[in-house]
C-alpha cells in the first residue's frame, strides 16, 4: 500500500508543478540542445541559500537576449544535477520553444534549499524603503554579504532571487516573469506582492489563497480526504536534500477502500497515533477556528499595490483550489484600478490545462478536443510572450476574463467577471421538491436524519479514495446520493429553453435541527434528458449519460461558522436558523429539455470530516459518544440566489 500511495504522490506533484517533470516526450532532446543549465545557491537577505536551477538558451548572447521564466516551489527542482535535464521547461511546450531563461527555485526549508519550511508564509508587509532599489543597466554582482533590507517571506524572497538572478546570469534581456500551479501558484502570487520592478509578469494557477477556504479546509470543515498528504507538508527536512525526507511517515493503509479505512478510523483524534509529531497537524488540530493562524496565512489581504500584468488561471472543476483564483482575480480588480489583471477559467480538473489530453474530459463528461493547447497557445503564450518579449503595454488583446461555459461547452469572453449586466435570481426549495423561482406562500419545510455513523458518501469511485487528493467528484453523477432519504432533492421541470448560470452563486438556508451542530452541503446539478446519448469516448462504459445528474458546483458549510469564523456558536436545537454561505462562481448553460436540480445534505465523507451534531469546542478531539443522529429540517423560503446571463 505504501508504494500505492508514493504512486499517487509522484502524479500529484506533476499535476501540480504543472508539469515541471512529467513524463518523457520529444521534448528531452530539444532541451539539451537548446539550453545550458546551471545551478546556483541564491543568498536571501538574511543569509539563507536557496537552491535554484537555471536553464540558459545556447544561443544566448549580447545581440540575443531572454527574459525570464521562473517557478518557486516546494515540490521539487528535480532532476538535480549539472547534468540532468527534465523533459520540458516551462508552463508549455510552446513557450519551451518560443525560448526563455528558465529557472526552477526550491522554496525555504524544502529539498535542497536551507532554511526552515513554514505552510503558507506569513506576508510582511515591506513599506516602500525598506527593499533594495532595482539597479539599471549591467551593475556589477551583489555580493552575498550584503543582504537586502526587510523581513525574509515570500514575497522578499522572490524579489532576492530576481535581484541577484539580473546581476549574476547573463544575457537577460532585464524581464521576468513567473508561473506556478497549486501551491507553487501561491508562491506567484505572494512574489507579486512588493515586487521587483524588473518582475513584469505573474501567471498564479489554481493558486492557494488562504488554507481555511482552500485545499485543507472549505468554510472551516476539514478536507478529511487530505488526510494521506500531511506528511508532505507537517516534516522537516533535516538539511538540504535530494531525496524525500517525509516517506516513513506516510499511513500505510492496508487497503485500495478509502471510504472504509477513514470510516474505521473513527474521531479525528485518532489520526494523533500517526502524526503525533508532524507539526502541520498538531497546527491544524489546535486551530479549529480562523484565528490569527490562519488569517495571518491568507494571502487575500495583502494583494495591494500591485503593478504588474497578471493572469490568473483556474479550472471549474478543480477540486482543490477553486476558491484561490477567484477571490484573487477579484481582490486584485478591486484593490488595484488600472493594472493588467485578467482571469482564465477553463473545463479543467487541477492543473490539467498544462498538458494536452487530445480529447478533453472531466470524469464522464466531454468538452471538446485540444482545449489545453488552444489555452496555451492563445491565451499563455500571447501573455507572457507580450509582457516579456514585446511591447510590454497591456494591448494584447486579451479580455479581462476568458472562462468556458461548461454546458455550451465553448469559450467565451467578458470585460469584467461577474459581467455587469448579469440579472440575479432566486431558486427556492419547496417542500414537494420542487425547485422553483417563485417564493412559497407558507412556512412548509423539508426534513431528513442525518447519522453520522452512515454518512453520505461523496463518490461511487472507490478507486480514487486512497489518492493524495480528490479530483473526479467535481462533475460525477449524483444519483447515487439523491437516492438516499438523508439528501434532499429539488429540481426543476424540465426546461422549456437555454438559461446560463454565469457569476455568483449563494445558498439562503433557512433551517432547524434537533442537535446543536450541523454541516450544510448544497450541490447545483444539470440532469439530463432521458434520451442523451453517451458521447464516444467515454471512460467508464457502464456509465450512460440518459438522466446523468451532473454536479456543476458544490460547497460545504460547518453550521457553527453561519455567524462568524473566529468565532463559532451552537444552534439553539428546533430553532429556525439563517445559514449563508457562498459556493464558487459558474459559468454553465442548462440547455433546454435539461432541468437544474438542488441537493441539500449534511454529511460528505470522506470528503469533509463528519460533524458530530452535537457540539463541542475542537470537532478534531470529539470523543466517540460525541456523535449522534439529528433530524435536520430545509424550509421551504430557503433560497439558492443565482445569476443569469442573457
Amino acid at each position: 500500500m505504501k508504494s500505492i500511495l508514493l504512486t499517487s504522490l509522484s502524479l500529484f506533484f506533476a499535476l501540480i508543478s504543472l508539469a515541471q517533470t512529467p513524463p518523457p516526450n520529444p521534448g528531452a532532446e530539444f532541451i539539451k540542445q537548446n539550453f545550458q543549465k546551471y545551478e546556483y545557491k541564491i543568498p536571501m537577505r538574511d543569509g539563507t541559500k536557496l537552491h535554484t536551477a537555471v536553464y540558459v538558451p545556447k544561443d544566448a548572447s549580447e545581440s540575443v537576449q531572454y527574459p525570464f521564466m521562473m517557478q518557486r516551489t516546494c515540490y521539487s527542482v528535480a532532476p538535480y544535477g549539472p547534468d540532468a535535464y527534465p523533459a520540458r521547461l516551462g508552463p508549455s511546450t510552446t513557450l519551451m520553444r518560443d525560448k526563455y531563461i528558465f529557472v526552477y527555485q526550491d522554496v525555504r526549508g524544502r529539498w535542497m534549499s536551507e532554511g526552515t519550511w513554514t505552510n503558507m508564509t506569513p506576508n510582511i508587509p515591506d513599506p516602500a524603503p525598506a527593499k533594495a532599489v532595482a539597479r539599471k543597466g549591467k551593475a556589477p554582482a551583489r555580493p552575498s554579504a550584503a543582504p537586502l533590507a526587510g523581513s525574509p517571506d515570500e514575497s522578499s524572497d522572490t524579489y532576492d532571487t530576481i535581484d541577484w538572478l539580473l546581476h549574476n546570469v547573463k544575457f537577460n534581456n532585464g524581464r521576468v516573469g513567473q508561473w506556478g500551479g497549486s501551491y507553487p501558484g501561491f508562491y506567484t502570487i505572494a512574489g507579486a506582492i512588493d515586487a521587483h520592478p524588473a518582475l513584469k509578469a505573474s501567471s498564479p494557477q489554481a493558486p492557494i489563497a488562504d488554507f481555511f477556504f482552500d485545499d485543507f479546509h472549505h468554510n472551516g470543515t476539514f478536507i478529511q480526504a487530505y488526510l494521506f498528504t500531511f506528511p508532505v507538508f507537517g516534516v522537516q527536512h533535516p538539511k538540504p536534500t535530494s531525496e524525500a525526507w517525509y516517506n516513513d511517515q506516510m499511513i500505510k493503509t492496508g487497503t485500495r477502500d478509502g471510504f472504509q479505512w477513514q470510516y474505521d478510523l473513527g474521531p479525528l483524534k485518532n489520526a494523533d497515533k500517526y502524526y503525533k509529531d508532524n507539526f502541520y497537524w498538531q497546527e491544524t488540530i489546535n486551530h479549529p477556528n480562523y484565528d490569527e493562524f490562519w488569517q495571518k496565512r491568507s494571502i487575500v489581504p495583502h494583494l495591494k499595490n500591485v503593478k504588474h500584468a497578471i493572469m490568473t488561471v483556474g479550472g471549474w472543476f478543480d477540486a482543490e483550489d477553486l476558491y484561490g483564483p477567484l477571490t484573487i482575480y477579484k481582490n486584485l480588480e478591486k484593490n488595484n484600478p488600472g493594472t493588467y489583471n485578467t482571469l482564465v477559467m477553463g473545463p479543467f480538473g487541477h492543473g490539467r490545462w498544462a498538458q494536452e489530453t487530445g480529447h478533453t474530459l472531466h470524469n464522464n463528461i466531454y468538452f471538446g478536443d485540444s482545449i489545453a493547447t488552444f489555452y496555451q497557445k492563445n491565451i499563455e503564450a500571447k501573455f507572457f510572450n507580450h509582457f516579456l518579449k514585446g511591447p510590454g503595454d497591456g494591448k494584447t488583446g486579451l479580455p479581462d476574463a476568458y472562462l468556458f461555459d461548461t454546458g455550451r461547452k465553448e469559450w467565451k469572453t467578458f470585460d469584467k467577471w461577474p459581467a455587469p449586466s448579469a440579472q440575479n435570481l432566486s431558486f427556492y426549495l419547496s417542500n414537494t421538491g420542487q425547485l422553483t423561482q417563485q417564493a412559497p406562500a407558507d412556512q412548509g419545510f423539508s426534513e431528513f436524519i442525518s447519522d453520522p455513523m452512515k454518512p453520505v458518501p461523496y463518490t461511487e469511485d472507490n478507486t480514487t479514495t486512497i489518492g493524495f487528493t480528490p479530483f473526479n467528484y467535481m462533475s460525477e453523477d449524483q444519483r447515487f446520493a439523491s437516492r438516499r432519504p438523508d439528501v434532499l432533492t429539488f429540481q426543476t421541470e424540465p426546461l422549456t429553453e437555454d438559461i446560463t448560470l454565469g457569476g455568483e452563486i449563494t445558498a439562503k438556508l433557512k433551517v432547524s435541527t434537533t442537535g446543536t451542530d450541523a454541516d450544510w452541503i448544497v450541490k447545483l446539478i444539470d440532469v439530463y434528458p432521458p434520451d442523451e446519448p453517451n458521447h464516444p469516448y467515454m471512460p467508464n462504459k457502464n456509465i450512460i449519460l440518459s438522466n446523468y445528474q451532473q454536479m456543476v458546483r458544490s460547497e460545504a458549510m460547518r453550521g457553527r461558522f453561519r455567524n462568524s469564523f473566529e468565532k463559532p456558536e451552537p444552534f439553539e436545537a428546533n430553532k429556525v436558523t439563517d445559514v449563508t454561505f457562498r459556493l464558487q462562481d459558474v459559468l454553465h448553460t442548462f440547455k433546454k429539455g435539461h432541468r437544474v436540480m438542488i441537493q441539500v445534505q449534511s454529511t460528505w465523507f470522506p470528503l469533509i470530516d463528519r460533524n458530530p451534531q452535537k457540539y463541542v469546542d475542537n470537532i478534531y478531539k470529539a470523543d466517540a459518544s460525541d456523535f449522534q443522529k439529528a433530524t435536520h429540517r430545509v424550509y421551504a423560503n430557503s433560497a439558492i440566489e443565482v445569476q443569469i446571463l442573457k
